[in-house]
């Protein structure tokens, strides 16, 4: 058995988020945009999906964005820290303008989508592997009229779907990175039909012009 929907949600703003500093596992609470993101975006998840069982990654900022989803309907939430962002080891904290200035070589080769030799950083193919584990153990507990709800992080949110729709995270680069807040949604496929997860939609969101929702409230007054 398994769920017949997966959301994969990412987490709400936090600082670093708004300084464009790079986060990996450090962890990062949101900060006061990214509260007010969490509560809008649950009130449309709610409205879109209602969930059977809510998993998180056990970092602060995918908890407390799952936990205002979890409120609306009426679940408590489970972390798992196989759900965790990718690990950029010694980069973690950092601008993109300060890894290239520091490593200028290594920059390249990750802005361009290959791996670069950096102590720390996690290959995508070992996050999507650990990522589907989680999130494939976790829909197996459900049927298939039920709805996992998935709290994440960007780029293991896309390394995770990547390898669900049986490519090859090391390589393809077809999917747009996610905004806070906002969500990916996949089908079972019938038995027996590859790959086993169908894309139905991808960065959904609360609905709010992009500019207002990385600016918060106050951006609407």
């Amino acid at each position: 058995m398994t769920a017949g929907t997966i959301v994969l949600l990412r987490h709400a703003r936090t600082a670093y988020n708004a300084g464009l500093r790079l986060q990996g596992q450090i962890d990062i609470p949101l900060d006061e945009v990214g509260r007010w993101q969490a509560e809008q975006g649950a009130t449309a998840l709610a409205a879109s999906h209602k969930a059977s069982s809510v998993v998180a990654s056990d970092l602060e900022r995918a908890r407390d964005t799952a936990a205002a989803y979890a409120r609306q309907v009426g679940l408590e939430v489970v972390t798992d820290p196989a759900l965790r962002e990718r690990s950029f080891g010694i980069w973690e904290g950092m601008t993109d303008a300060e890894i290239a200035e520091r490593w200028p070589d290594e920059h390249a080769v990750w802005r361009s989508g290959g791996e670069p030799p950096v102590a720390g950083v996690e290959s995508k193919d070992a996050v999507a592997r650990r990522m589907e584990e989680s999130v494939l153990r976790h829909a197996e507990a459900l049927g298939a009229g039920d709805t996992l709800v998935v709290v994440s992080h960007g780029s293991a949110i896309t390394q995770a779907i990547t390898r669900m729709l049986g490519l090859d995270p090391a390589t393809w680069r077809g999917l747009h990175g996610m905004h806070n807040v906002h969500w990916s949604h996949l089908r079972a496929s019938p038995p027996g039909v590859v790959p086993g997860w169908r894309l139905v939609a991808h960065n959904v969101g609360a609905g709010y012009p992009l500019d207002t929702w990385q600016s918060g409230p106050e951006a609407r007054q």
